[in-house]
């Protein structure tokens, strides 16, 4: 049997495959999933926001990009964000740099890790980068080098892994190659995107497995699941079973899709966190705490959260903020 895609073999969990013990959950919510709304969050939300993530249990907390405002003016408190933010121990707080002006703020800002944001596609990297793909890496360079010399571990993420909406499904060793730049530049994470949310399981586990006989090795490997076809879920799952132990979720689902039509956005850490407790896969989130979250971010938000695990679960939260 082949995937739809790719045409490539499609792999099954071969006979005492296991699942990792741990997963590290990358959230998202407070940069890729807030910089998607059509108006500004509050400063103040958006710092109690990143606290109840922490209080909830989770450690590895997204908390903004230093984009220009002009380009994303949700996100223009960056410096404010992280001058106020009350840091908790155990917890990093990495944010999204696009070029050295960038990262030059983060730094001065005292951020603990960067991450750099590229493409595997012409079309998309033309359109948010003004770069081609060989160009966008002449950007990256200075970036990840001075990040390192700073002590800063950098992660690359990689968009439009699974498809583009331009140029349609994207070839396996096209991603591969471009992830293996951004590898070989001194990116210690590589986030896989699913940008438009077009992946199945099969394409996923096609693609982990290209990565690896490149040589990067699957413990250098995110998944980064959109949700447009109902399929992050079994994705993530396909992703596990592979070995990926690093998952991004955004809380409550926040966040879209700008490029594909009826896009629900991305994996809700909800949804994500019911998953692994029922595959006894440790995560370290206190569910409940998770949702009230999720419920009080809706309410700030004025909508409900899409997350069905919060439909489920959750109750209205008047309290906070």
């Amino acid at each position: 049997m082949t995937t739809r895609e790719t045409g490539l073999p499609m792999r099954v969990p071969a006979a005492g495959a296991s699942l990792p013990e741990r997963v590290e959950i990358w959230e998202v919510g407070a940069r890729d999933g807030l910089q998607n709304e059509a108006t500004v969050v509050d400063l103040d939300v958006k710092l109690e926001f990143l606290a109840r993530l922490a209080d909830a249990g989770l450690r590895t907390l997204e908390a903004t990009s230093f984009v220009h405002p002009r380009w994303v003016p949700q996100l223009a408190d960056a410096e404010e964000l992280l001058r106020r933010l009350d840091r908790r121990s155990g917890v990093r707080y990495p944010v999204l740099v696009p070029n050295e002006r960038g990262l030059d703020r983060a730094l001065a800002s005292g951020a603990d890790s960067v991450a750099v944001f590229a493409s595997a596609t012409e079309s998309f990297a033309r359109r948010n980068l003004n770069r081609g793909v060989d160009e966008q890496y002449a950007m990256f360079d200075p970036i990840v080098s001075r990040a390192r010399d700073e002590g800063l571990a950098v992660r690359g993420y990689l968009s439009m892994c699974f498809g583009d909406p331009w140029e349609g499904p994207v070839p396996v060793d096209q991603v591969v190659a471009a992830g293996r730049r951004l590898w070989d530049l001194g990116c210690a994470q590589l986030s896989l995107g699913d940008t438009i949310g077009v992946a199945t399981p099969g394409h996923v586990t096609a693609m982990i497995d290209a990565f690896g006989a490149a040589g990067v090795p699957t413990t250098a490997i995110a998944v980064h699941f959109h949700d447009t076809y109902g399929q992050a879920l079994a994705n993530t799952l396909a992703a596990l079973w592979c070995g990926v132990s690093t998952v991004d979720a955004s809380a409550g689902g926040l966040g879209g899709c700008p490029y594909a039509k009826s896009a629900t956005g991305n994996l809700a850490t909800e949804d994500l966190v019911w998953l692994l407790d029922g595959l006894g896969v440790d995560h370290g989130v206190d569910l409940d705490a998770l949702v009230r979250t999720s419920v009080w971010m809706a309410g700030r938000l004025g909508r409900p959260s899409p997350s069905r695990a919060v439909a489920a679960l959750g109750a209205p939260d008047t309290g906070g903020g």
